[in-house]
């Protein structure tokens, strides 16, 4: 497995390839310090070989979202995790539409940057905790949990009935397993359904919530159930 890391502060990234390491003996890293580096590494032959890129957003050269861009355009099939200093929930809205897989703030542990990175490379989805428990006026929830792959499970009853007014059972056990970052075939595994069918459901929860994507799917229900 190869990960490339983007970030221009060596302490972190000697940190990140330290916890990384524990994916496995066979884990290379790929290091960018600025955005002529990052561009050098993903148009390099060996750019196919890679698994995962670790993004910061700023960087020595970095103009706007625009590094970010390159990447998932020149590596449609690397999925990108950005890492940042800022918990701006804005932000990590904009650039999961955008198209990243996970958004981890450097303020967050390195056991659940870990976990987060196990989930994206599973195909899931990594949303923070924060993002999932914002709340309608864009205050954060003091409720938080530090597990990157446990939903919060304050007021889950509130959000439950208020949600069965829009949704059928099967549709809240499916939002339930979304909100976890699972991707289609593992929601399939754990409900005992076909991944056509949870595309199904998940068009309905889309229509019912008025959203249009995963994201906007969780963030809506957290909302709904008043947190």
């Amino acid at each position: 497995m190869r990960i490339l890391i983007a970030d221009d502060h060596r302490l972190i990234v000697e940190g990140v390839k330290l916890k990384l390491g524990e994916l496995g003996p066979g884990t290379e890293f790929v290091i960018a310090m600025d955005v002529a580096e990052l561009r050098e590494a993903i148009h390099s032959p060996e750019a196919s070989s890679l698994s995962l890129a670790l993004i910061d957003l700023a960087m020595p050269g970095v103009r706007g979202n625009e590094h970010l861009t390159e990447v998932i355009e020149h590596l449609p099939h690397v999925p990108v995790i950005v890492l940042s200093g800022s918990e701006d929930p804005a932000l990590m809205k904009s650039l999961l539409a955008m198209g990243i897989q996970g958004f981890i703030p450097k303020a967050y542990s390195p056991d659940v940057m870990l976990s987060a990175v196990r989930l994206v490379l599973s195909g899931g989805v990594y949303v923070p905790p924060l993002l999932l428990q914002e709340r309608p006026d864009g205050a954060a929830s003091a409720t938080l949990t530090t597990n990157a792959t446990q939903p919060a499970q304050a007021s889950s009853d509130s959000l439950e009935e208020r949600l069965r007014k829009l949704l059928t059972e099967r549709q809240i056990d499916v939002l339930r397993l979304l909100s976890q970052g699972k991707p289609n075939k593992l929601i399939a595994r754990d409900l005992g359904i076909s991944e056509g069918t949870v595309k199904i459901h998940l068009a309905a929860i889309f229509r019912a919530l008025n959203v249009r994507n995963r994201v906007e799917a969780v963030v809506a229900s957290r909302r709904i159930s008043g947190l």
